[in-house]
Formats: C-alpha cells, sequence, structure tokens
C-alpha cells in the first residue's frame, strides 16, 4: 500500500493561506505520478469515499479495505482520467460504487455458496426457493433498467438512492447546478419505472 494513505499532513508544508487545489487539479497532478498532489486528493476526498463505501457496505472493516483499494486505483489509473468527460471527484465516486457493488456482490456468492454448502443434504421448502428466484429476478431487472439511463442519471440516481446522498450532497460531488441533479434524478426515475414497467 502507499506509504501516503497513513501519512500525517506535515502543516509546515502548506503555507495557513494556501488556497486547497481542486480535486481535478490534483488528479492531472497524480496522472504525472506527483504523490503530493496524491496525498492531498486522497486527504481531500478519503472521507466522503469513505462514507460512500460505507452506506453500501456497512460493515466498517471492509468499508476501509474497499476504500484503501479505490484510492490504490485512483494512483495507478489516472492517466486515464478525462477531464473533458466529467469532474474529477464523479470518476473517482463512480469507481467507489463499482468496486463497493462488487464487493457486495462478492460477499453474496461468498453467503450463496456457504448456504449450498449448508444446506445440500436438506430439501429446502418451496417457498424459500421461490423467494430466492423472486427477488435475483427483480435485481437483474433493476440492473437492466439503470444501464438503459444515461451515465450522468446513473451517477446522480445511483448516488442519491444507494449512496443516500441528499441533492445538494450529490451536486457537489457532480460539480453541477442542484436543478440539474433534479432534473436528472426526476428523467432517470421516469425512465427506470417506464424500464421495469411499473404505472405510474
Amino acid at each position: 500500500m502507499l506509504a501516503v494513505m497513513s501519512r500525517e499532513a506535515d502543516v509546515s508544508a502548506f503555507p495557513e493561506n494556501a488556497p486547497a487545489s481542486s480535486p481535478q487539479d490534483l488528479l492531472q497532478r497524480v496522472a504525472s505520478g506527483d504523490q503530493d498532489a496524491f496525498g492531498e486528493l486522497y486527504d481531500q476526498l478519503a472521507p466522503r469515499v469513505f462514507g460512500l463505501v460505507k452506506r453500501l457496505l456497512r460493515d466498517h472493516s471492509q468499508s476501509e479495505e474497499v476504500t484503501q483499494e479505490i484510492f490504490l486505483e485512483v494512483w495507478q489509473t489516472a492517466t486515464r482520467f478525462d477531464a473533458n468527460k466529467g469532474a474529477a471527484v464523479s470518476w473517482i465516486f463512480t469507481m467507489a460504487h463499482r468496486r463497493s457493488v462488487d464487493r457486495v456482490r462478492s460477499s453474496q456468492s461468498s453467503r450463496d455458496r456457504d448456504v449450498r454448502i449448508g444446506i445440500r443434504d436438506h430439501n429446502p421448502e418451496f417457498d424459500h426457493v421461490s423467494e430466492t428466484i423472486e427477488v435475483r429476478l427483480e435485481h437483474e431487472r433493476v440492473e437492466k433498467a439503470m444501464s438503459r439511463l444515461t451515465e450522468l442519471q446513473r451517477q446522480a440516481v445511483s448516488l442519491a438512492y444507494y449512496g443516500g446522498y441528499s441533492h445538494s450532497e450529490v451536486a457537489t460531488m457532480l460539480n453541477v447546478p442542484i436543478g440539474t441533479v433534479k432534473t436528472r434524478l426526476r428523467d432517470g426515475m421516469i425512465r427506470l419505472r417506464d424500464e421495469m414497467g411499473v404505472a405510474s
């Protein structure tokens, strides 16, 4: 793990009134191998990334681990960031959401495997099997519907409804006006409703 992850900020290295660099600027400097910029980016965004991850995973230690993995990925893939395609914070939060969902799926697969081993000598009740199938089908429907949204709508919906963030927090994370967030959420939810065949 990068040593900078556990560093303590050297306050003497920063003038008291020096303005903080934006995540956008910092990420571009990280892409050129600037470890100081990475440390500053980590200090700025790690608490917010951890908050998003923990909302999805619930488990504190797993959330810490995934947050470290996310910032390691940021360090390793910063050169892929394209400022013309979106904000740095949005790029990192999309990465965080993807990794968190992957961890949830991995944990669920492990639990499912343990359950199968535990009950392989028993006949499960029909109702339990039916309920499990229904839940999985519903999950697949939601995933399919989410894939039909635009990237901007998907980001807003993921942060607001899966991440639990307020409209103003989502606006800050995506670096867009709050009115734009509300429009994306409204259009995204209408699209989801239509894709899933839910009556209005």
